[in-house]
């Protein structure tokens, strides 16, 4: 089953590198209707996250985050298949960092650093991308597949273009490890951490929320700048990128207080533009 798995993925693969983005994007209309309107994916997990998150919105408001949240997610489901295929000149013309200088005055003070990613609009062109606008070796912190075969293509695929993908379990390790330069170990952190025990407790979207407390953690141990990755798409298929510094000097701050701001820098973004979260992830699933 493993196997037939991947030769549909590389047959996938191989379909949208022929797929101009037009019809590309006429397909995303027909995965949005299989999603919101035949399959309806996870449509209770979505409703649940809207309705708790914003209380005062009323049906029709959430009606219509929930319809466009489904938009984006067909989407960046695609844009991400056909990511795997893209000229680095037609990705780099679509995905751009905003302010390049920041990471330039890190590299050239020799210092490394955490970025900090969310599920928010396309991350997965930022993970081919980065490694082509950042001067520092890139490191992804990421889960393993369980499909052993696409998750060895991923992780070549994406070393080609400069990223280092490091499963969960090895970051300790290679982050301890010196490099011959200064890397960026980015880390996707708003998801729901696998325990209680080992999280931080915020209020978050109105609700009482166990964070992931690694990125912070590693920070401190480190003391390695924090900066955050705000994704927001410009129009469909473009996207720019701001870093933004969360924390210099972690090794002064207060425990907990660097996961407490990057989730409400998070918080802001979502507030402004909630459709391009990953409301269909069970991001409350450890509430009490």
């Amino acid at each position: 089953m493993n196997y037939i798995s991947y030769i549909f993925f590389r047959v996938l693969i191989f379909t949208f590198w022929l797929t101009p983005f037009f019809i590309l994007y006429i397909y995303s209309e027909i995965a949005y209707l299989l999603l919101y309107k035949v399959f309806k994916y996870r449509h209770k997990v979505v409703r649940e996250n809207l309705k708790n998150s914003f209380p005062n919105k009323n049906e029709d408001e959430l009606k219509k985050i929930e319809k466009l949240f489904y938009k984006n997610l067909s989407d960046i489901t695609l844009e991400g298949i056909k990511g795997l295929s893209m000229p680095k000149k037609s990705l780099l013309k679509r995905y751009k960092v905003t302010n390049p200088e920041l990471l330039k005055k890190y590299f050239n003070e020799n210092k490394s650093i955490i970025g900090i990613g969310s599920h928010y609009a396309n991350w997965e062109w930022g993970v081919l991308s980065f490694s082509l606008q950042f001067p520092h070796i890139n490191f992804g912190i990421y889960k393993p597949m369980s499909n052993k075969r696409i998750d060895k293509y991923m992780r070549k695929h994406r070393a080609a273009w400069g990223m280092n993908l490091i499963p969960l379990k090895e970051t300790a390790k290679i982050m301890a490890t010196k490099q011959e330069k200064p890397s960026i170990y980015l880390m996707v952190s708003d998801q729901s951490p696998t325990s209680k025990k080992y999280s931080i407790k915020l209020d978050f979207l109105n609700q009482e929320t166990y964070c992931l407390h690694g990125a912070e953690k590693y920070a401190k141990r480190l003391n390695l700048p924090v900066l955050y990755g705000n994704v927001q798409r410009i129009k469909r298929g473009y996207y720019e990128i701001t870093m933004t510094l969360i924390c210099d000097n972690p090794q002064e701050t207060k425990d907990g207080e660097i996961t407490a701001t990057f989730m409400k820098k998070l918080e802001e973004i979502i507030n402004k533009k909630p459709q391009d979260w990953l409301w269909s992830h069970k991001r409350w699933k450890k509430r009490k």
